[in-house]
């Protein structure tokens, strides 16, 4: 008798606290997520996992890519906000860690739109014929997944994240469960080498509730690419296939500035080569970390 009793006790706290969160009025308040950043410094550190799958579905293997940026908002004489990397590193699969110094402490001035091999202000020949700190050349398409950390860095914590076209950016989410088509969808925006290009699918995004980050007050925003595709030329290669990413952004509600953001990526690709076998096939399942953190992480 007395465990049916505590069963029922326990069933009526559980049905009250939800009732409780269905009817606070924070969930169901308007919310401006177009508010503007605020001016002080931001630390970000960045971690992008590849992982490369075998025919039968085994994991083969993964590379990672960590990146260490700091933001330095409106600086005197500058058209944008100047972004510093203080450390760029690698570690291939089955290898060590290494560092690649050509990127360290290398600034640039993000700018939203850019000239054809100057996405963002960032110059896509600094990532030509890169090496690392044991004087290893990376393979050139181990260079282009280094200069597409930033690229994703800023379409996550800008591009998505900042203010865009009325009816069409996330400024346009006002209520949890708003759901809108982005600005950049179906963009198809020029990478770094030759006819070489990303084209987004619909990209939509939505307020999908309230989080906390940093022990600050969030908006949790979850974005998906729908149907991708893409074509990269390196020398003497072309690869083509599709992809399909998505991820959640948190906002914060007060400053303005993205406490964390993250994404799940799955690419299927054929590469044609000029030796045999001509055709190479592959799958790959990115996942992507971005940590607003403090000056003291940083620099650790």
């Amino acid at each position: 008798m007395r465990k049916h009793l505590a069963a029922i006790g326990i069933a009526t706290l559980l049905i009250s606290t939800v009732a409780k969160a269905q009817s606070t009025p924070e969930l169901f308040r308007t919310f401006d997520l177009g508010v503007k950043r605020t001016p002080a410094p931001q630390f970000f550190v960045m971690e992008s996992k590849f992982m490369l799958y075998a025919r039968d579905g085994k994991r083969i293997g993964t590379d990672v890519y960590r990146l260490r940026l700091k933001s330095n908002p409106a600086q005197a004489g500058k058209d944008g906000d100047e972004y510093t990397c203080a450390r760029f590193t690698w570690q291939p699969q089955g290898g060590v860690e290494a560092a690649i110094p050509a990127l360290t402490d290398w600034s640039y001035v993000f700018k939203a739109a850019g000239d054809k091999g100057q996405m963002f202000g960032i110059d896509s020949g600094k990532f030509e014929r890169l090496a690392d700190s044991n004087g290893k050349t990376l393979p050139a398409d181990k260079g282009y997944h280094v200069y597409n950390a930033f690229i994703d860095f800023h379409s996550f914590c800008n591009v998505f994240a900042d203010r865009a076209a009325p009816g069409r950016g996330i400024q346009d989410l006002k209520k949890v469960g708003d759901k809108i088509v982005h600005a950049a969808a179906f963009s198809k925006p020029p990478v770094n080498s030759g006819e070489s290009f990303f084209e987004n699918g619909e990209i939509t995004l939505e307020l999908k509730g309230l989080s906390q980050v940093n022990g600050r007050a969030c908006a949790l925003v979850g974005y998906d690419s729908g149907e991708s595709s893409f074509k990269m030329q390196l020398k003497g290669t072309q690869t083509a296939g599709s992809s399909h990413y998505f991820g959640d952004i948190y906002k914060d509600l007060a400053n303005g500035w993205v406490q964390r953001a993250t994404m799940t990526e799955i690419v299927v690709s054929e590469t044609t080569v000029a030796t045999p076998p001509n055709k190479v096939n592959a799958v790959v399942e990115r996942a992507i970390d971005i940590r607003n953190v403090s000056e003291k992480e940083f620099g650790m």
